[in-house]
């Protein structure tokens, strides 16, 4: 059985991949934050235990032996609530809310590979690889 196949490291796992599409959805809202009418996005937030029955790997399709393609398709709910702020021009991104959610966004994914990294630490312990 995979280290990774481990109920606590599918759901670090699925943590980790849930902060970078909310990384991505971030910077596109940071990246439309000029453009007329454009009303900003976010994830909603995970909820662990229906994640933890339903984590999946990640298929990549390739079309060659020497390239890997990912999937821009999001496997996570966006909530496509605007924030409170609308311009004349119809923009509801403020950047200084985006920054914050930016901000704890990458505190959140230090967090969670910590404890990646400590959990993997103490299997090898355990085993004695260390």
């Amino acid at each position: 059985m995979p280290v990774t196949d481990l109920p606590l490291f599918s759901a670090l796992k699925h943590r980790m991949y849930w902060l970078e599409e909310r990384q991505r959805v971030l910077a596109e809202n940071v990246a439309n934050a000029d453009t007329p009418g454009y009303r900003g996005h976010d994830l909603k937030q995970l909820d662990f235990h229906e994640a933890l029955k339903s984590s999946s790997a990640v298929t990549l399709a390739t079309t060659a032996p020497g390239h890997i393609a990912a999937s821009a398709a999001s496997r996570f709910p966006v909530d496509g609530r605007g924030g409170f702020e609308t311009t004349p021009r119809g923009n509801a991104v403020t950047l200084e809310d985006e920054m914050m959610k930016v901000a704890q966004n990458q505190m959140d994914h230090q967090a969670v590979t910590a404890l990646y990294s400590r959990g993997l630490g103490l299997i090898k312990t355990a085993v004695g690889r260390r």
